[in-house]
């Protein structure tokens, strides 16, 4: 029979589910405690929010939040990472503090908005740039063009200026001469 705490942490975790644009489902079995504050501490510092719970809550949660997708993945030991906001963020975050317990600690899969990924999708975001490298990238790719084109479009006048110079330099030592 669930208790009124039980029920409680299950809408915690089903709201939290439905909020989380990303999620990873990690094992951490293996990593002592003050090993797993370093991680939580990572992981906190990059806004991304890991939370352990008990599988059987957290498949209950899945269902209320319309996420089975996730259900597959709660087997074990399970922390689930969660943010709000950029992807590719949890993703690096996610690495970055599991990669000193790389030996120990496993990723699962997780999700990205309603779409369930493996592992190895999980650490290709992880290798993608930041969302800002990405849109500055692609304003430089727009801009390329145009600045070309101004340049091409100014050196037909600077070719006519330097001409210009040219012939009045030309005459002013023709006048001098004189």
């Amino acid at each position: 029979m669930p208790t009124e705490e039980k029920r409680q942490a299950v809408t915690e975790l089903a709201h939290l589910i439905r909020s989380s644009s990303a999620m990873a489902v990690a094992d951490y079995r293996g990593l002592k405690v003050s090993e797993m504050q370093a991680v939580r501490r990572t992981l906190r510092e990059n806004n991304v929010q890991l939370t352990i719970a008990k599988n059987r809550l957290l498949k209950i949660a899945a269902d209320e939040a319309e996420r089975p997708e996730l259900k597959p993945l709660l087997t074990g030991p399970t922390a689930l990472a969660s943010i709000i906001g950029d992807e590719a963020a949890m993703a690096k975050a996610l690495a970055d503090a599991f990669r000193p317990y790389s030996r120990v600690v496993s990723v699962r899969g997780g999700m990205l908005g309603d779409a369930a990924i493996d592992a190895s999708q999980l650490t290709r975001l992880a290798t993608l740039p930041s969302r800002d490298v990405l849109l500055g990238k692609l304003a430089g790719g727009m801009v390329a063009p145009l600045s070309g084109m101004a340049n091409v479009l100014a050196g037909n006048l600077r070719a006519f200026a330097n001409v210009l110079n040219a012939v009045a330099d030309k005459k002013r030592e023709t006048e001098n001469a004189a």
